[in-house]
């Protein structure tokens, strides 16, 4: 099953299925010279521009009418620094291509996201992020990226060069411009050991800060409807190497957490009453397993099952209680919830418009099965989330404003003011950043 968006018969779809756009005309430029004419041109013709990666975003953020950029040719390593300890990649290059690459030359990110499909500049500009005590997001990695602005010319930015542009774009949402390529911090490729193992909710909840603490890398999956989660602790390791057998590593990833999950999804969706019952199965499925192997073979898993996500940023302070309100709705509600939720965290970072931006920050993600009503669920839990000051993801579903942001994030008006700058007449606008950034 392609995990990329469908541009079949003029419209583009993206991988959820949730939103679809039909633009007056597409580009596929082979180079940023090209990028420049095309984005030029637009301009002549009065039409608005987004570039779209594969389409893991769950908002509308890079839909359109006018034209609709599609960065594929714009891939691979442009530079590798060993000195400096960067490499510099086109801003098509998905994520996946890119952890093989670096891994073959002996590199790696030091934190990444828990899938590996989307473009690096779709990813980073969204705010892609794994679960780091220490390392942040993918875009907090970035150290240096070329934009191609609305009057079509090229601007590059690092903390040296034009900083405040740099402060902004990392999260950029594509409002800002299209990014071109994108300089990465990496480091020598070095190994991980994955602990995974169920734990009772409570339990989890009252040794969070322990956990949290003690670990490079800690998240929780809870099972709704259970009092269940399965824990997952992530720690460098001297080695040696023991990957996860290839077929414990097809039954547990493959069979259980794609296939046989895609079918009770099916079930609960077809009899939403058997969702509990399934949930207290499905929590209990995953057994506890360790392995030790390279960073993107640890970090990231197969997501076969389509869903629609909402998640959202609170206070890491703030997480526990967050968990505890989200549960009691969820128990005294009457949903039918089949997918786990999601808990993460990140440290503070100064990217303008991160969701860790100047808090340390903690993730709760909600997901519904493709095709099965989510309004209730998520709305209910949105309602928790925005009472601790929760910033939602910029690519998972929300219904927040332009005024609600310029509560939550205090550099909001920084950001503003270099859209002002590089895009006055909003030429990479659509109906998505209207609504959270302003007209």
């Amino acid at each position: 099953m392609s995990t990329t968006a469908s541009g079949k018969s003029g419209t583009w779809r993206n991988w959820a299925g949730n939103v679809t756009a039909r633009p007056l005309r597409e580009v596929t430029p082979a180079s940023v010279e090209e990028l420049s004419d095309a984005v030029r041109a637009a301009a002549e013709d009065g039409l608005r521009v987004k570039a779209v990666g594969t389409g893991h975003s769950f908002t509308a953020a890079a839909a359109t009418d006018g034209l609709l950029v599609r960065p594929q040719l714009l891939a691979g390593i442009r530079h590798i620094d060993r000195d400096a300890g960067t490499v510099t990649v086109e801003a098509g290059t998905p994520l996946k291509r890119l952890n093989v690459a670096l891994a073959r030359e002996g590199l790696s990110l030091t934190n990444m996201g828990d899938i590996m499909e989307q473009t690096v500049s779709g990813a980073t500009s969204t705010g892609t992020h794994g679960t780091g005590r220490d390392s942040a997001s993918i875009a907090a990695q970035i150290r240096g990226l070329e934009l191609v602005t609305a009057d079509g010319s090229v601007l590059t930015c690092s903390e040296k060069e034009n900083p405040e542009v740099f402060a902004a774009a990392r999260i950029g949402i594509g409002a800002l411009g299209i990014i071109t390529a994108i300089t990465f911090a990496v480091e020598p490729l070095f190994l991980l050991r994955a602990l995974e193992e169920p734990m009772p909710f409570e339990k989890v909840l009252a040794e969070f800060d322990e956990l949290w603490a003690e670990n490079e890398h800690f998240e929780f999956y809870w099972f709704p409807h259970t009092g269940n989660t399965n824990t997952k602790r992530n720690n460098r390791s001297a080695g040696p190497e023991r990957p996860v057998g290839r077929l414990s590593g097809w039954f547990e990833d493959e069979f259980l957490s794609n296939g046989v999950f895609q079918a009770v999804n099916w079930v609960g969706r077809a009899v939403p009453a058997t969702i509990p019952a399934i949930a207290r199965i499905s929590s209990r499925a995953l057994s506890a397993r360790t392995y030790t192997d390279i960073p993107y073979k640890v970090f990231t898993s197969p997501r076969r099952v389509r869903f629609v996500e909402m998640e959202y940023a609170v206070p890491r302070a703030a997480l526990v209680e967050t968990l505890r309100e989200l549960k009691a709705m969820v128990d005294r509600s009457g949903l039918r919830v089949s997918f786990p939720v999601e808990v993460r965290t990140a440290p503070a970072d100064d990217i303008t418009l991160s969701t860790a931006s100047g808090r340390d920050t903690a993730y709760i993600a909600v997901h519904m099965f493709r095709g099965t009503p989510y309004q209730a669920y998520f709305t209910a839990a949105e309602r928790i989330f925005t009472a601790h000051e929760g910033r939602p993801h910029w690519g998972k579903v929300h219904t927040r404003d332009a005024e609600y942001f310029a509560e939550v994030y205090p550099r909001f008006g920084e950001f503003i003011a270099v859209r002002d700058r590089l895009d006055p007449d909003r030429r990479f606008a659509n109906d998505y950043l209207r609504r959270v950034m302003g007209s």
